[in-house]
């Protein structure tokens, strides 16, 4: 009798956990502010429950849109390289073509603005071992590996290492290690909840959807400037992904924005965001040849959850966010 009522308490527990947990990131983070000690307890239970019901298709929603055009599938950009509307982006930015991602770079902040890579579900390479960081001499003002030494903070790819290698091979993956591809990262955003994503993406997702579009890049705040020492190299506040599949005719979209204080163990769901909140921190505009009926309403959208993946991988996705061994 005793265990049933657990249980049962439990259960309910837990399904409150799981519905508060799918509310909006800035509704929670009102919620933390007045009543930190309950918020606390109910995404204890809340997350872990919901990232499985998540990954199962029970739980949260998706940002899809039917668009009647084929995926442009092999191409690096789902729908063209993100454009600079205005500030906060620089107005110094200098596009790279790296064949399997480009890079939006900065001469002044010393760091990628945006880089846009895609992964197919075909991951045919073998990892192999890690190449050394280099200065990237075809960009201005490329820093050197030294200038991270002592400062606190990681080297961050940005075109993930194990993606790239994955699916195109040794000499790519060395051109994810030049300075060009780096943005300084906390160990625990680094670490955490940004190789989490790369390994979902990488390892999960592709699986389920195939080919996948990616942006990510760094929101820096003019107004409370730092850097690396002497470096002149800009410390972001933020960093950002935006995930694009399409299955046949339905496009998929999903945006992430991560603080820099972000904590290890953190859920990458508790920080989803909607293009156009992107689009306005960051002065760019994403997926920028899309038409306006279809690029509208899906950067209005608002996900709820990191999308499904398939049932024999919930599991593996569920183990990877403890162990972080990927």
């Amino acid at each position: 009798m005793a265990t049933s009522v657990f249980l049962v308490v439990f259960a309910i527990y837990a399904t409150i956990g799981e519905w508060f947990v799918h509310h909006p990131r800035k509704w929670l983070d009102r919620y933390e502010q007045n009543f930190p000690a309950l918020a606390s307890a109910l995404e204890w239970v809340g997350n872990p429950v919901s990232d499985i019901t998540d990954s199962l298709g029970l739980t949260g929603n998706d940002c899809i849109y039917e668009y009647d055009t084929a995926a442009p599938s092999g191409e690096v950009c789902f729908a063209g390289e993100p454009e600079r509307m205005g500030g906060p982006a620089p107005d110094d930015i200098e596009v790279v073509d790296r064949g399997e991602f480009k890079i939006g770079w900065s001469p002044s902040l010393r760091h990628p603005v945006w880089v846009a890579y895609h992964v197919t579900d075909d991951a045919r390479y073998p990892v192999g071992e890690r190449p050394k960081f280099s200065r990237d001499s075809q960009v201005t003002n490329s820093p050197d590996p030294g200038d991270y030494k002592r400062c606190g903070y990681d080297r961050g790819h940005m075109a993930p290492n194990y993606a790239i290698v994955t699916r195109y091979g040794e000499w790519s993956q060395k051109r994810t290690f030049l300075m060009s591809n780096i943005s300084p990262q906390t160990a625990e955003l680094n670490r955490g909840a940004w190789r989490e994503l790369e390994h979902r993406i990488a390892d999960f997702w592709t699986k389920k959807y195939g080919e996948i579009w990616v942006v990510v890049g760094c929101i820096s705040d003019d107004a409370n400037r730092m850097t690396i020492g002497e470096t002149g190299i800009d410390i972001p506040q933020k960093f950002y992904m935006t995930i694009v599949a399409q299955e046949g005719y339905d496009v998929r979209a999903l945006t992430v924005i991560l603080p820099q204080d972000v904590p290890y163990g953190a859920y990458p769901a508790r920080y989803l965001a909607s293009v156009d909140e992107l689009e306005a921190m960051t002065g760019l505009n994403f997926m920028p040849d899309l038409p306006d009926f279809i690029r509208s309403p899906l950067e209005a959208q608002l996900p709820t959850r990191l999308w499904p993946v398939r049932f024999v991988d919930v599991i593996d996705q569920f183990v990877s966010h403890y162990s972080k061994a990927f």
